[in-house]
C-alpha cells in the first residue's frame, strides 16, 4: 500500500486510487462462485417421452369424467350426469365392483380394469381436477388419463 505523510503545502493530494484490495476482492469473489456455481446446478439425467399425439381408443367400460368450474364451484359429470364428490365416489366403486364382477372375479386372469378419461376446462382451478382424480383413485381405478385438444395445424387421425 502506498502512502502519502507530510510534506510541504505545494504537494497536491493524492487523487489516484489503490486497486490491489479491489483486485483481492474481486479474485477471492470469483474464486467462491466458481465453487458455488456447480453446486448450486446439480442436474438429474431423465428421458422424458417424446410428445406424439395417438387417437385414444374408447372403450365402453372406460369411465368419461368432465370437470368444469364456475365461479369458484367444482363440477364433475359423469358422462352426461352432474355428480357431487360422494356421488363420484360412490359410482366409481359399483363401477370397478360391476365391471371385476363381469370379467370373472378378481383372480380371473386377464383382468383388464377399465380406465378414467378426464376432460377439464382450461380454466377449471386444480383442486378440482386433484379431487375428481382422488376420489376415482380412492374406488380403486388405476389408469387415469388427461383428453386433449392436439395443437391447431396437427394432421391426427379421429376414430
Amino acid at each position: 500500500m502506498a502512502m502519502n505523510v507530510g510534506g510541504d503545502s505545494t504537494e497536491k493530494p493524492l487523487s489516484e486510487i489503490n486497486a490491489t484490495p479491489l483486485v483481492d476482492v474481486m479474485l477471492v469473489l470469483l474464486i467462491i462462485f466458481l465453487i458455488a456455481v456447480p453446486v448450486v446446478l446439480q442436474t438429474v439425467e431423465v428421458q422424458l417421452p417424446k410428445v406424439r399425439f395417438d387417437p385414444t381408443t374408447t372403450k365402453p367400460e372406460n369411465v368419461s369424467l368432465s370437470v368444469t368450474s364456475t365461479d369458484g364451484q367444482c363440477s364433475v359429470f359423469w358422462g352426461m350426469t352432474k355428480v357431487t364428490q360422494p356421488e363420484l365416489l360412490d359410482r366409481a366403486v359399483s363401477k370397478l365392483k360391476l365391471e371385476i364382477a363381469r370379467q370373472g372375479g378378481v383372480d380371473a386372469p386377464g383382468l383388464e380394469l377399465p380406465e378414467v378419461h378426464v376432460r377439464a376446462d382450461v380454466s377449471v382451478p386444480w383442486k378440482c381436477v386433484a379431487g375428481a382424480i382422488y376420489n376415482m383413485q380412492m374406488a380403486g381405478f388405476a389408469k387415469v388419463g388427461f383428453i386433449s385438444e392436439p395443437p391447431p395445424g396437427e394432421n391426427v387421425q379421429r376414430i
